[in-house]
């Protein structure tokens, strides 16, 4: 068999995206469907594990963009302030979807507006302590959560996994880049 079915001898039952190829092998035979083998998998996998996470973040009274700021914030480390341009950059949301974010944790008390000590007219967005300790928190249990995910998987699978994303995804930035920079030019 091909496309992972069959390994080591092992039959193997197909997963979801050996099922939509089969059927579009069926319809359309001519069409080269191998892309769907990684692209369309991690698509189902984000799918698959997108509301566990959400569920997650739910938990600490947050939405997933409000828990991608806060965690913004909380990985770029003390005194956890950035501008907002800095922080939407990052994100790569608009700056009208950051406003909207900011605002709805500003009430909350997880992060507070300052500002900047070298522009009176610019302003920081920097964590309060309960943000900070909000966003270890959350993030501690969506990496404990998010790490039963991958029982099916030992240790040297997960490494070859990731260095395979982690390729994909630098040659996918790469052209992107690439891309933009012929445009402008």
């Amino acid at each position: 068999m091909t496309d992972g079915i069959e390994q080591n001898g092992d039959r193997r039952e197909g997963d979801h995206v050996d099922r939509l190829r089969e059927q579009w092998r069926r319809e359309l035979p001519d069409l080269d469907t191998e892309p769907m083998t990684i692209l369309g998998r991690a698509f189902r996998l984000s799918n698959l594990v997108r509301p566990s996470i959400e569920a997650t973040f739910a938990g600490f009274g947050l939405d997933r963009g409000e828990f991608d700021v806060i965690a913004t914030l909380r990985r770029s480390g003390p005194p956890y302030r950035l501008t907002p341009t800095e922080m939407y950059s990052s994100l790569m949301i608009s700056s009208g979807g950051l406003t909207h974010r900011l605002d709805r944790l500003e009430k909350g008390g997880l992060i507070r507006r300052e500002k900047s000590q070298h522009d009176g007219r610019s302003v920081l967005v920097a964590l309060t302590e309960v943000g900070v300790a909000l966003a270890e928190e959350a993030f501690r249990t969506d990496m404990a959560s998010e790490s039963r995910f991958l029982h099916a998987l030992d240790a040297e699978e997960r490494e070859t996994l990731a260095g395979l994303l982690r390729k994909l995804i630098v040659g996918i930035e790469g052209d992107r880049a690439r891309s933009r920079g012929s445009d402008s030019g």
